[in-house]
Parts: structure tokens; C-alpha cells; sequence
């Protein structure tokens, strides 16, 4: 009966979140790795379930995913309502636990306290692999206290007494492949794995032969403290529970790449973001401004290659980053402790950081946060939990493994950098101790009273002690540390980005606009409010938002680059020449900005300066198509033939799919009166993109120039059908008609 209420006051809150979500535009639109997490699943419901790269992101979520598309087709509401079960079965397991380890009362408040947690149920309706990462540890959890305190069943009788062993090779199993699985949507849960595997040895080598199911009568009498338990069978189940879990991804990593993952490829670039000089606590791109996982990824190689001059693999793309976070903890020890104090301040705040979405912007639409989250959060379960940890440190023998997990998990989040869903798994530990507050009484402290009597017990000054111990955690936990405004900000910051790549441009601008309101020193919000208002053809509006973002930021590449653009849009090649200069110092390995920057120098009229920037973008991306292209045309023009046609039959060897090279290298035969050449390269780019006015009226004019105009009427004819302001085509139509009546 407790398990089902729990399970039906988690899934009901979780219903009305997601019913009242249902309108809004977080529910269709999905913003950072929710976004990358959906496309990865389509690929596998589309059947390619092994894929060409390693790992890059922990892999389980995604596959999840792929199945539940694969089943029911890609319906955001079902896969949020896949997920409200999956999120009600983990306050069920917290529950379990809570139960086995302390006492109903106390299972029934912790599986409460989490189905009405507002942070679980704000995750549990997103894209993301927080609602796994709390079904495994809290399966874990559950599982580790019935190896702790096993079920009834398994007892033998000693004489008069009951004696329950404490060894289920099917516990011991299911924790493997619960921490494996757990290891594979959160990948610091790897320290987690040693600290039970340093547990399971402790207690196979100098544990107790077995666990005493303690009963109120018949008295118990417990084997003597010097037995020594000699079996490994735990640690064996264990570890092959482990392999079941991590074989197929090792097995898939190697076959596509050759090297040895056990998980994924990003540990060093993680460490180097959480551990670097300008390090905050948080995430902070490598890149300023792209922090989209699109470009995580491609900015951790690109950099680490830069630097060393070769390609890496990404092994040796991790190992890079690994590196440099040493040398500056190695090198700048004061500056990396004060950095971990501020980790551990984030760790334990009040406030949820968000990673690309914050819950205050969900909470203005959903019931359930706006209410459970005046309460919900670590301000009062951090003291709560501290309380609980007190309490019950009399029976720390028995609870030491739950005490260790908490404490490793803390300290993997601390060793790279704190976001509200990486702290999210830590949540489970703290709910058990501090709902253990709320039993009615502990079986398992000698003196068999409540841990709140318990937490009281040690006379004045031991209680005065505790009490400003847990006063002063809780006066550190409610420091005014983050700013919700400022998360609320980056949401909107982050939906407008969204909507603006789906071409909703109008949506795009208001939501970027309310993040420029709400938080009026927020640069990237200004520089994608330009974005949108480029991208809606108002330039001048744009051009004075980029200027906004870089009186924030000077140094801001992105926004530099992009004024640029807009300003060569709006024919300021001057402008824009000293707008790409600027982004390049910011970012001098930049290929848009170099070959950017050599279109308007070209239009400036400087063609050697051009040249230069053509060549200089290609000596960082040899395969740049567009560098190519255009410092073909440009060498072309100043006499150097050869060169630039090499250029252009590379950009269009590159680039099969894309016409434009081809068409270029048709024009310049045409000039040179190569006609049969040139049809040639005409009709390739036609059958690339058959809806080319250009080049039907260019195929048209070579054509004629061999004698066939009929065929190229026909040409004309469709130049003019497809663009009838194409004035070359209607003219050129009316020879070829004239010529044929003859």
C-alpha cells in the first residue's frame, strides 16, 4: 500500500506538469542536448543502432529513447509520459530503500518527498538523461539495503535463533548492472563503482560472516566480530554485472574507432572546463558562445589540434585537455582551492543552475513547481539531510556504504563543474537521511528510539554543537549565490535560438528580446536578438544589437563575426573589414571569419589582401569548400587560370552534392568559348539543383553557341519560368524564337 500511494502521488503531480506544459513552447521545442539527444534517437529508430563515431555523450538515454521511438513513432507526449512512470518507479525504489535501511515511516516520507520534489519533476518531463540517472542510483539504492538488510526468506536457523545471510548472487548482480547503466547516463558514477567495489572487499575479508535479522524475540545472539567472511562470490556477481552492462559499449567503441572507451571520449575536455583559470563553477564553453553540444565537441578537437599542429584522435583529444587542467592545478594550487570552494558552495545552493533551461521559466507555466518550489530545493534538504547524517552516525557501521556513495558522488560532481542535473543524482541520499528524521523510531540504534531522540541523546553540549553545525550548513546553503533572473534569461536566450533555426523568426524575436529584458548585461542575448533580426531582413536593427553585445563583451567572436556579415550584407565592406579583423583576434583560427573576410576585401577592391584571407583560411581547413571556391574565382580573375581551376574541380570534388563550383567552372569555359565543355558542366549542376535559372539561361547560351537552339529554347524558356526578372533570359528567349522562324 505505501509503494502504491507513493507511485500514484509521483505520477499524478507529473501528469498536471506535463498537461499544463502541453501549450507552451518548451514542449515542442527542444533546446540544447535534449535536441541532440532527439535526433541521435531518430537515427537509431531509423535502424542505425551502431553508428560511425565513439561515444561522445554518455549513450544509454539516447538509446532509451531510439526505443521508445522505434515502438510508438516520435511523440513528445508519450515519451514524456514513458517518462513520468520511469520517474514514479524511482520514488517507489527510493521508497524500498528507505524502508529496508530505516523504517516504513521513514520509506514512506523519503518516496513522498521525492515524487514532490520539484526539481524530479521538472526533470523528469525533459529530454534528458536525469530521469535515468535516478531510476539506477535509486535502484542501486534500494539494492545495496537489501544486501544490507536481506528479506525475510533468506534466514537459517542456529540453534534458536533466526540468522539471515547476507549474500544473493541476485542482488549483487542487479547492483552491477544497475551502477553499470548508471555509469552510462552519468559517467562520474565510475568513482561510485570503486567505492563499492573497495566495499564489498572490506566486507568479504573483515565483515561479519552474516547479518542478523533482528526480531523482538527470541533474543539474538550475533557471531563473534573475528569471523571472516572468505568468499569473493559478492565481488564476482558484481563485477559480471558490470561486464554485462559495459562489454556491448566497449565491444561497439572499438569496432568503430580501435581504441579502448569504457563509456565515452569526453572526460578531459569536461575536466579542463570545470578546472582552467578562467574556470567559474560552472559550464563555460571552450569557445565564448557556443556551448550548443553541436559545437562541444567539434571546438574540444579543433582547439586541441590547433595547438599541437596534427590531428588527434579522440583519446588523444581527451588527453589533451586532461593536460592542461593539471597544469593548472599543479601550477596555480590557491587559485584551484578557492575554485573548489566555490564548486562546493554551487553543490549545495539553494538554487538550481541550470544547464540549457531553467526551472523558474517552466515554473510560470506549471502548478506543481511554482508551488513545491518554494520548499523543493537544497536550502532546507541540505540541512534536513545534515540532521539525519547526525543522528544516525551511531549505526554508521551498518550505513557506512550509503554514507561513502553520498560523499563520492559529491566530490565527482565537484571535480568538474556543478549543474542542477548533475547534482540531481546526489538528491536520493539526502531525502533518505533527512526523511529518517520522521520515523517513528530506528530499529538499528541500540537504544531503538527515533533519530530525531537520537540526534538529542548526547547531552547539551553535544546537541547545542550539532544544532549550530546544522544552523551554520544551512545559512551557507541559502547564500545568494545564483541568480534566477539570469537563468531565466539564458531560457529565453536558448528558446529564441531554437525557434530561429526552425524559421519562426517572429517567436524568435520576442523570446530574445524578454532575455535582453530580463537581464539587460546578458551579451549572447543581444547577439542572437541579431541573429533573428537578420534573419527577418532588418538589418539596421541587428547591426545595432551586435554593437550592444560588444560593448558588453569586446572580445565576443561571435558577435564580431556576425556584425560582419550583416554589415557586408548591407554593402559596408569597410565596416565589415574591420569587424572580421576584430573577431579574429578574438578567435584568429576562425575559417568563416578568414574566408569572410576575403569577400569583403574583394568587395573592397583589394584582391592580393582577398587572396591572402582565401588562403590563410585554407591553410587551418584544407577541405573548405567555399575557401576553394572562392579563391579559385578570385585567382582566376587575376589571370592565374590554372591555379584557380584547380581550386574550383577541388571545391566541387569536395562538395559533390552542391552545384555552385561546377556552375563556376561552366561560366569561366563559357567566357573562354569552351561550349561543349561548358554545356557539360551545365547540365551537372542542373541535375543538382534542376530549378537553377542561372544556369538553365548559361546552358542555354552555350548551347545556341553550338548551333542548337532549339534545345536551347527550351532552356530559355525555363530560365524565364523560374525567374521572369532574369531579363538575360527573356532577351536571349526572343533571339533564339527569332532565329528558329527563320
Amino acid at each position: 500500500m505505501p509503494a502504491f500511494t507513493i507511485f500514484f502521488v509521483a505520477f499524478t503531480v507529473r501528469l498536471i506538469h506535463i498537461w499544463q506544459l502541453r501549450d507552451t513552447p518548451f514542449f515542442d521545442i527542444l533546446l540544447g542536448d535534449a535536441n541532440g539527444y532527439d535526433r541521435w534517437a531518430v537515427r537509431l529508430a531509423a535502424g542505425d543502432w551502431i553508428g560511425s563515431d565513439v561515444f561522445y555523450q554518455a549513450p544509454l538515454y539516447p538509446y532509451f529513447l531510439g526505443v521508445v521511438y522505434a515502438i510508438f513513432g516520435r511523440d513528445l507526449l508519450v515519451i514524456r509520459l514513458v517518462q513520468a512512470l520511469v520517474g514514479s518507479a524511482s520514488c517507489v525504489l527510493l521508497g524500498l530503500a528507505g524502508t529496508r535501511l530505516f523504517s516504513k515511516r521513514v520509506g514512506l516520507v523519503a518516496g513522498l518527498a521525492l515524487a514532490l520534489w520539484a526539481p524530479a519533476i521538472f526533470f523528469d518531463s525533459l529530454l534528458q538523461k536525469a530521469v535515468l540517472d535516478m531510476f539506477f542510483m535509486c535502484l542501486s539504492l534500494w539494492l545495496i539495503a537489501r544486501i544490507l538488510n536481506p528479506p525475510d526468506g533468506r534466514h537459517h536457523q542456529e540453534g534458536q535463533h533466526q540468522v539471515v545471510s547476507s549474500f544473493s548472487w541476485i542482488d549483487w548482480l542487479g547492483l552491477g548492472c544497475a551502477m553499470g547503466a548508471l555509469t552510462l547516463t552519468r559517467e562520474n558514477a565510475l568513482l561510485l563503482i570503486l567505492v563499492v567495489t573497495l566495499w564489498i572487499v572490506l566486507r568479504t575479508f573483515y565483515g561479519r560472516s552474516t547479518d542478523v535479522l533482528r526480531t523482538s524475540a527470541p533474543p539474538i545472539v550475533e557471531r563473534p566480530q573475528n569471523v571472516r567472511r572468505t568468499s569473493v562470490e559478492p565481488l564476482l556477481w558484481f563485477v559480471a554485472g558490470l561486464a554485462i552492462v559495459f562489454a556491448p559499449v566497449v565491444a561497439r567503441n572499438y569496432s568503430v574507432d580501435g581504441g579502448f572507451y569504457l563509456t565515452t571520449s569526453q572526460f578531459g575536455s569536461n575536466f579542463y572546463i570545470g578546472n582552467n583559470p578562467n574556470a567559474d563553477g560552472t559550464y563555460a564553453s571552450i569557445r565564448f558562445g557556443r556551448g550548443a553540444p553541436e559545437f562541444e565537441r567539434l571546438d574540444a578537437k579543433e582547439v586541441a589540434e590547433e595547438s599541437v599542429g596534427h590531428a588527434l584522435s579522440p583519446s588523444e583529444v581527451s588527453s589533451f585537455w586532461a593536460a592542461r587542467a593539471f597544469d593548472y592545478i599543479t601550477s596555480q594550487p590557491v587559485s584551484w582551492l578557492k575554485l573548489t570552494g566555490r564548486k562546493i558552495l554551487l553543490l549545495v545552493n539553494h538554487t538550481e543552475m541550470l544547464d540549457t533551461e531553467a526551472q523558474e521559466s517552466y515554473a510560470e507555466f506549471s502548478t506543481p513547481l511554482k508551488v513545491l518550489g518554494w520548499f523543493g530545493h537544497f536550502g532546507l534538504l541540505m540541512p534536513l539531510a545534515l540532521a539525519g547524517m547526525i543522528a544516525a552516525w551511531p549505526d554508521r557501521r551498518r550505513l557506512s556504504i550509503v554514507y561513502a556513495l553520498a560523499l563520492a558522488y559529491a566530490a565527482s560532481v565537484v571535480m568538474f563543474f556543478v549543474f542542477a542535473r548533475y547534482r540531481y543524482p546526489l538528491v536520493p541520499f539526502l531525502i533518505l537521511f533527512g526523511a529518517a528524521l520522521f520515523g517513528s523510531r530506528s530499529p538499528f540504534v541500540p537504544e531503538q528510539r527515533s533519530l530525531r531522540t537520537q540526534f538529542l541523546a548526547h547531552g547539551k553540549g553535544r546537541t547545542a554543537s550539532a544544532v549550530a553545525v546544522v544552523a551554520a550548513v544551512a545559512i551557507f546553503c541559502n547564500l545568494p549565490v545564483l541568480s534566477p533572473t539570469l537563468m531565466m534569461s539564458i531560457t529565453e536566450n536558448n528558446l529564441g535560438t531554437a525557434l530561429l533555426e526552425k524559421g519562426r523568426y517572429d517567436e524568435a524575436i520576442a523570446h530574445h528580446e524578454r532575455s535582453v529584458t530580463l537581464q539587460p548585461d546578458y551579451a549572447p542575448g543581444y547577439n542572437n536578438l541579431g541573429a533573428a533580426l537578420r534573419a527577418a531582413g532588418r538589418l539596421e536593427e541587428a547591426v545595432a544589437r551586435y554593437q550592444q553585445a560588444l560593448e558588453l563583451k569586446p572580445d565576443f567572436a561571435s558577435a564580431s563575426y556576425n556584425l560582419a556579415n550583416a554589415q557586408l550584407e548591407q554593402g559596408r565592406a569597410g565596416d565589415s573589414v574591420e569587424s572580421f579583423r576584430r573577431s579574429l583576434e578574438a578567435n584568429p583560427n576562425s575559417v568563416e571569419a578568414h574566408n569572410n573576410l576575403g569577400i569583403a576585401l574583394a568587395n573592397r577592391g583589394d584582391r592580393p589582401a582577398a587572396i591572402n584571407e582565401f588562403r590563410a583560411a585554407l591553410a587551418i581547413d584544407e577541405r573548405s569548400v567555399h575557401a576553394h571556391r572562392n579563391l579559385g574565382n578570385m585567382l582566376v580573375d587575376a589571370g592565374q587560370r590554372a591555379e584557380g581551376m584547380s581550386h574550383l574541380e577541388r571545391a566541387a570534388a569536395l562538395a559533390p552534392a552542391e552545384p555552385e563550383a561546377v556552375y563556376d567552372i561552366g561560366t569561366i569555359l563559357l567566357q573562354d568559348q569552351n561550349f561543349a565543355a561548358a554545356a557539360s558542366r551545365f547540365e551537372v549542376s542542373l541535375k543538382i539543383r534542376p530549378d537553377w535559372a542561372e544556369a538553365h539561361n548559361n546552358l542555354g547560351i552555350a548551347l545556341a553557341s553550338e548551333g542548337r537552339i532549339a534545345e536551347a529554347l527550351t532552356h530559355f524558356e525555363r530560365a524565364v519560368a523560374l525567374k521572369p526578372t532574369l531579363t538575360d533570359a527573356r532577351a536571349n528567349r526572343d533571339q533564339a524564337r527569332a532565329a528558329l522562324k527563320k
